[in-house]
């Protein structure tokens, strides 16, 4: 069979076929490398503060291009908004958090925002807000979305729900919410909150997706690659049977003359 293989036109064919497997190996290349996406935001940009009144609009989702993102704002704490969101976890301690609206200077509609103030360990009156013009620092997060509260008595909320809150301060609230990391004042003085511990989140994972219709696809052709050197040796062997069927045709041929001349009276006297 290898001899088979060295014939000009089978040599040409596996050229051809390696180039043809090369060509669907780079598409299977391509194919795997579009699979993964990157995160919809890089840390390297979610760090750098950004004004919140730049950054997103006022009614609009939060997509998650957007959250996630270390934002800034001035404005002011809304006097009596104080609410408790229960259970949370500080350094794996139970506790909870405490959220303020606060009205964020040039916003459209003189919209507030729901900010975690800090955390606090029991679930009673929290500090008052700090008063006057103030900047905020922290990181902006989407809504938890509201959940059923079983006891209705409860001073607490189970989650942080920017619709939830809209109608409880009956107010014009951003979408998602800000853990203050840091709040200072108009001259730049940090603020100390009593009996409070600031919550500090951290960037989220920064994982990609994975396409698994393209990995699919990737999966194709390395098959296809395979079928073409797979379809030269087919090939290539069929051509060494069709030798092989000629040769034995041909002995077969030789056979049956050389037995015919050795038969009674076809001897020449």
């Amino acid at each position: 069979m290898f001899k088979t293989a060295l014939k000009l036109k089978w040599i040409g064919a596996l050229i051809a076929a390696l180039a043809l497997a090369t060509g669907f190996v780079l598409l299977s290349g391509w194919q795997f490398g579009i699979s993964e996406t990157e995160p919809p935001v890089k840390i390297d940009k979610t760090e750098k503060p950004v004004a919140l009144i730049e950054h997103q609009e006022v009614g609009k989702e939060l997509l998650g291009t957007k959250a996630d993102q270390i934002v800034t704002m001035e404005g002011e704490f809304v006097p009596g908004t104080d609410k408790l969101v229960a259970p949370r976890l500080q350094d794996d301690q139970r506790g909870v958090w405490v959220l303020t609206e606060f009205k964020v200077e040039g916003a459209a509609q003189d919209a507030g925002i729901a900010v975690v103030r800090g955390w606090q360990p029991e679930a009673t009156k929290p500090a008052a807000a700090p008063e006057g013009e103030l900047e905020i620092t922290g990181r902006l997060l989407p809504s938890e979305g509201p959940e059923f509260r079983e006891d209705l008595r409860s001073a607490t909320l189970p989650t942080v729900a920017s619709a939830q809150l809209a109608n409880i301060w009956d107010s014009v609230l951003y979408e998602g919410f800000v853990t203050a990391h840091e709040i200072t004042t108009a001259k730049g003085e940090a603020v100390e909150q009593s009996g409070l511990q600031a919550v500090i989140v951290g960037p989220q994972p920064q994982e990609g997706q994975i396409n698994w219709l393209n990995v699919f696809y990737g999966l194709e052709w390395v098959l296809f690659a395979g079928f073409a050197i797979f379809l030269w040796y087919r090939m290539v062997r069929d051509d060494y049977q069709r030798d092989l069927d000629e040769i034995a045709e041909r002995a077969a041929e030789a056979r049956r003359k050389n037995g015919n001349a050795t038969e009674p009276g076809n001897s020449n006297e």
